[in-house]
């Protein structure tokens, strides 16, 4: 885990050596000031020498200017090198989580890589800069004041060894167990991360149901579980300080007793005793930020495994030794191809598939709710890979292509359409980043969106915002396809995606599909029998199996759940799922 985590301090490696460097020597400067004062106490002032006085309050004065010095830019330092982590950091996640398939994705959920991409990453960030910082300083002052102590009184020196002894048996204790109710406590920022991101994007069906008091009560409960087991962990890191104030008043009791006893018998000088009391503090205090160090260390090693797992996490859609970069035509082959989500399912969501398609045809899709629509299709551009059997694009496996030569050779318009926050033309740019304007206009108009851009102010310079806000969904659909058209793929795939266009207009960009694009292969999911009657074969898929691949008049004669559809849409009825009226 550590290794995996090293590598990303890159080119700031330099300023992550130079800020501990510098440290050190702030803490020798630090210790060396206590005992420059017991040799002007007892040189000084207690001989009465000012000249003494003058030359260790001097020399005092320039160990703390240097000081000062050092634990700047030791700060400055750690700074740059702990904030370049965390960016090299997340830009490494983001760039992974970038080459994931659906499975991957599916595996960890979108709030939980939210998550881990913000929360866990700070806690790391801070766990590094304890490192850089706390971690350096307090050992190296730790040991120090213990070697100081035993140059000044090394019988005096028992009470700390006793003391460090203690310490260490019972913050070793708190730590392991905090750091085990910690690491429980951050799984919880996902259900946080998840009921925020329900909210925000479902904000419309939250007001229009009325159901603010309800998210509002199911974020409580979110929050009010987090805080519970934060209280339950910090119940035992509270005993730290508790702790660390019994062991140095017993510490400088002893040392009172003990030290005064010394300097009495003459074995002790006035300021030998003083600059111990300094060092036992240093001493303790070093031990107490010990301790604050093995609790943020259990904080965050669950951060950074959360982390890791994501960095380390293998794609299960690669690219193979010597992929085939061009995508020759739109035939699209189907061979005996099973396929379950998971392995440990007992069921397969599709069944024994087989499928031919020539290039430039235009076939629909049709099924129930859960009938494997999307996820037949989603193997053809290998968002999923099959489990069984091969799926081919112009003749070739799509295993054995380039995954972004394939994509871009086959392009889909998935269920749910997503515009992202910019201008109509950023968007629209998706498809082909060097598309000109009029490349753009042409797109928008096959696929019927222009009549709305041009009715707007700015035109194709009309800002979208996240999410296309702002666009209605039947806009967003429009918008969607003609972002896909500008990528001038071999297959045109869409996935129910004119479901919130009317008729007409579906009707108009299915002619247009048939005029200036009669090489591409289409394929048209549709619940309207009247989206997909006109294509030259339509496939029945029925609970993940083909029930009928044919023509619509061949299915209305052939295969009776085609024919149950049709009449039930033509006599009145619903889409597909509705069920078929007496």
């Amino acid at each position: 885990m550590i290794k995996t985590l090293s590598q990303f301090v890159g080119q700031y490696k330099k300023y992550a050596i130079m800020g501990p460097l510098l440290l050190l020597g702030e803490v020798f400067l630090d210790i060396l000031i206590p005992f420059i004062s017991a040799s002007l106490i007892d040189k000084g002032v207690t001989a009465g020498n000012m000249a003494a006085v003058y030359k260790y309050g001097g020399l005092m004065l320039l160990c703390a200017l240097l000081s000062l010095f050092c634990g700047a830019m030791s700060g400055r330092m750690s700074a740059i090198a702990t904030t370049g982590f965390a960016s090299n950091l997340r830009g490494a996640m983001y760039k992974k989580i970038q080459t994931y398939s659906f499975k991957n994705i599916d595996k960890f959920s979108t709030a939980s890589l939210v998550t881990r991409t913000t929360t866990d990453v700070n806690n790391v960030q801070m766990a590094f800069m304890q490192i850089l910082r706390v971690a350096t300083r307090t050992p190296a002052m730790l040991l120090m004041s213990l070697i100081m102590c035993l140059v000044i009184s090394p019988s005096l020196s028992t009470i700390f060894l006793v003391a460090i002894l203690v310490l260490a048996v019972l913050l070793g204790f708190m730590t392991t167990a905090a750091g085990k109710r910690f690491s429980e406590t951050f799984k919880r920022y996902d259900n946080i991360n998840s009921a925020v991101e329900e909210n925000i994007a479902g904000a419309r069906v939250v007001k229009a149901f009325v159901r603010g008091d309800y998210e509002t009560e199911k974020y409580a409960a979110a929050t009010g579980e987090l805080r519970r087991r934060f209280v339950r962990a910090e119940k035992i890191v509270a005993m730290n300080m508790p702790l660390m104030t019994l062991v140095i008043n017993s510490c400088t009791l002893a040392l009172s007793w003990f030290g005064a006893r010394q300097v009495v018998g003459g074995s002790l000088t006035t300021g030998q005793l003083t600059s111990m009391f300094s060092y036992v503090m240093q001493i303790l205090m070093s031990m107490m930020m010990l301790s604050i160090i093995f609790v943020m260390m259990s904080m965050s090693a669950a951060s950074a495994r959360r982390i890791v797992e994501v960095l380390e996490e293998e794609p299960d859609i690669k690219n193979c030794d010597d992929p085939v970069t061009e995508v020759a035509n739109g035939d699209i082959d189907f061979e005996h191809v099973y396929f379950r989500y998971s392995e440990t399912s007992d069921e397969p969501v599709l069944s024994d598939i087989n499928l031919h398609i020539r290039s430039g045809e235009t076939i629909g899709l049709i099924g129930g709710t859960g009938s494997g629509k999307s996820t037949l299709v989603s193997l053809i551009s290998r968002l999923y890979d099959a489990g069984e059997g091969s799926v081919k694009v112009g003749d070739v496996d799509v295993r054995d292509y380039d995954v972004e030569a394939l994509r871009n050779s086959v392009s889909v318009v998935l269920q749910k359409n997503v515009l992202f926050s910019g201008t109509i033309l950023s968007n629209l740019r998706w498809g082909n980043p060097d598309a000109t304007e009029e490349e753009c206009r042409e797109a928008c108009r096959l696929a019927c969106a222009d009549e709305y851009i041009e009715k707007r102010p700015d035109g194709y310079n009309s800002k979208v915002e996240q999410g296309g806000a702002n666009f209605s969904g039947g806009q967003r659909q429009r918008l969607c396809i003609a972002r896909a058209l500008l990528k001038s793929p071999k297959v045109l795939i869409l996935d129910d995606s004119t479901s919130a266009v009317d008729t007409a207009t579906d009707a108009r960009i299915r002619q247009a599909f048939r005029e200036v694009i009669p090489d591409t292969t289409k394929i048209i999911i549709a619940q309207r029998i009247a989206s997909v009657q006109d294509a030259d074969r339509i496939i029945v898929l029925d609970d993940g199996r083909i029930s009928g691949f044919d023509s619509h008049e061949n299915l209305l004669k052939t295969n009776s759940i085609y024919r149950e559809i049709y009449e039930t849409q033509t006599k009145g009825g619903g889409d597909f799922d509705e069920p078929t009226a007496d």
